[in-house]
């Protein structure tokens, strides 16, 4: 039988063109990390698109990047905010705590990954548009920020018993975050190098720093001698880095995290403690103690002001302090205050 003439078949039509998500979201982080993102930034990146992924199986919707979509995003929120369970498949927490629905700044924390995930593959050419301009993020009601009191702060210091190093290290380190302002990994990733006790200076380096950018902190000579102490109870680890384990490994964030909630317990306290508390707690006493918000910034190593003005919330003694000092009545009554001449 002749052929001439014919078109020859030699492709299928119905072949699907699969993209792989996570081959994609490879990619995608292999770029973050050749941009020099902090290795905590692409965990987060890994553990958030994680959850996309858990989703999408739940769902039972393909893994294919054509199905990154406005409406399966909006459904992916929809499922956190109403049908997620918290702490799910978590050995230590008790069963009333695991409720149903996660917060809206938790929520928006998930999302805030996929954002630039779906802008490169718009620019690698994956998504003919990216679906993330479309949502927006969940409305965050603004909560009162329970900072501690300058009491409680005294309290939690007196807990650790200084005669044993896990405590006395625990003692330097919460003094450490309350006086240099620094962020938990800031302080865990401090090396001998980066202390200058002398001058009373520590260095912040960029690679160590949230926003990449190195900055010299002042401290205390109180805070310089403690780290100097510590420094030479370490000296047999023969280690860089300052706080380290009792077996001489840096210390892990989360380590000290269990470690600070039981000084809370032990000096009474209720709030909830994290190490960023401690940050933040500092910032807003030297607020109120009239700290200039520029200073403040630069201290914090904020490339914004507004996000000082946004997490350092003045307490209601400061308010009312304030109120009372620059009222405009004050003014208004200045004459009537002045003692009046009546006799001669």
């Amino acid at each position: 039988m002749s052929r001439k003439g014919k078109t020859v078949k030699s492709l299928r039509t119905e072949v699907k063109n699969f993209q792989s998500i996570t081959t994609c979201f490879e990619r995608f982080i292999e770029m973050k990390i050749a941009e020099g993102r902090a290795k905590n930034t692409i965990q987060k990146y890994r553990d958030n698109h994680t959850y996309f992924m858990e989703f999408l199986n739940l769902k039972k919707i393909e893994p294919d990047i054509k199905y990154i979509t406005k409406e399966v995003i909006r459904a992916y929120i929809v499922f956190m905010l109403n049908d997620k369970v918290r702490f799910e498949g978590h050995r230590y927490k008790k069963d009333e705590e695991k409720t149903k629905g996660l917060s809206p700044s938790t929520v928006n924390t998930r999302i805030k990954t996929l954002r630039p995930f779906t802008k490169f593959l718009v620019l690698e050419g994956y998504l003919k548009s990216d679906p993330m301009k479309e949502i927006k993020d969940v409305k965050e009601s603004e909560e009162k920020i329970d900072i501690l009191t300058v009491d409680e702060l005294r309290s939690l210091l007196n807990a650790p018993n200084q005669r044993h190093y896990d405590d006395f290290r625990d003692y330097c380190l919460i003094t450490l975050l309350i006086d240099g302002y620094l962020r938990i990994n800031e302080a865990l990733t401090l090396r001998r190098t980066d202390l200058d006790l002398t001058s009373n200076v520590i260095t912040i380096r960029g690679s160590n720093a949230k926003n990449r950018k190195a900055r010299y902190v002042p401290i205390q000579k109180k805070t310089s001698s403690l780290l100097k102490e510590l420094m030479k109870e370490t000296e047999e680890f023969d280690s860089e880095y300052i706080f380290l384990s009792n077996y001489g490994e840096r210390l892990a964030a989360n380590q000290f995290r269990k470690q600070l909630r039981n000084y809370a317990k032990l000096a009474g306290i209720k709030k909830r403690i994290h190490p960023h508390l401690l940050r933040h707690t500092a910032a807003t006493i030297a607020l109120e103690n009239g700290m200039d918000m520029r200073h403040l910034q630069m201290l914090l190593g904020h490339s914004d002001l507004r996000q000082v003005i946004r997490y350092t919330h003045l307490s209601n003694t400061s308010l009312i302090k304030q109120s009372n000092e620059y009222s405009a009545l004050n003014n208004l009554t200045e004459g009537l205050n002045k003692s009046r001449k009546i006799k001669r």
